[in-house]
């Protein structure tokens, strides 16, 4: 939905998970420790920033939650960009990764390959740069460190959703705050004041009629929604509830998505 209103708002060269096979394991070996901040620049300098450099149009744009591990170095490597803090809801979130991406997203066989590779990497050979294999553990010193080895598919999936959300916090409050914008998605469907704000943020020229591109979902391969049932309330209750209520969700009821 973002890449889609994005790329109609003038002299702008917007993506989705721009170079994926790349991005998505180079974010989860920096976020699990696997190489260091060096280079993971050198390989961002090498995809995203070359393609900035060669971008013919005014704004260059990436809407891929894989870059959500690798703030600092962007932010660092790219000194005049910007970053949306785009949220969801996220039993939504949940819901919708593990009924339309169960097969390429924390099921048991790939979730074990990637731990044996980052629990022993020199003896052990790495995934190949597929979707389903790259999905971040939780590190030493994280509350679910061990919990983590007996969840189910649907209780990783919940953890991801808080993790990610709460590594974009850390990464962005080092940052100048002229540089980052928070906006929940339910707020850019609902307002548009609210799509008014992001245009703004990102120096991009607004019309009323970039609103109603968010009034409906894009991007979606089973056009299906389902609400969670009680086990998988629980089970996200006792893993997001924090991240939740800091996300402004907390007193929602959970809602269902018309396609």
């Amino acid at each position: 939905m973002l890449h889609k209103a994005l790329s109609a708002a003038g002299d702008i060269e917007m993506h989705h998970e721009y170079m994926v096979h790349i991005a998505q394991p180079l974010a989860v070996r920096r976020y699990m420790g696997l190489i260091d901040r060096a280079t993971a620049k050198r390989i961002l300098r090498d995809t995203q920033g070359a393609a900035i450099r060669h971008s013919a149009s005014a704004h260059w744009g990436d809407s891929s939650n894989k870059l959500s591990w690798l703030i600092p170095e962007l932010a660092e490597l790219l000194p005049n960009a910007k970053f949306v803090h785009l949220v969801r809801d996220g039993r939504k979130v949940a819901g919708s990764y593990f009924h339309k991406l169960s097969a390429e997203c924390y099921d048991d066989r790939s979730v074990q390959i990637l731990r044996a590779y980052c629990d022993d990497p020199s003896h052990s050979f790495p995934p190949p740069p597929e979707k389903k294999y790259w999905w971040p553990n939780p590190r030493k010193g994280d509350r679910f460190e061990e919990a983590f080895r007996s969840f189910d598919q649907f209780q990783r999936i919940c953890w991801h959703w808080a993790e990610i959300n709460r590594v974009i916090f850390e990464s962005l409050e080092a940052l100048p705050p002229a540089r980052s914008h928070f906006v929940r998605l339910e707020d850019l469907q609902s307002s548009p004041s609210a799509v008014k704000e992001l245009f703004h943020f990102l120096h991009l020229p607004y019309q009323n009629e970039n609103s109603s591109v968010f009034a409906r979902p894009h991007n979606v391969n089973r056009p299906q929604d389902r609400l969670l049932d009680a086990s998988q309330r629980a089970q996200f209750d006792a893993i997001a509830a924090a991240m939740m209520e800091r996300l402004g969700y907390a007193d929602r009821a959970e809602y269902v998505v018309n396609y």
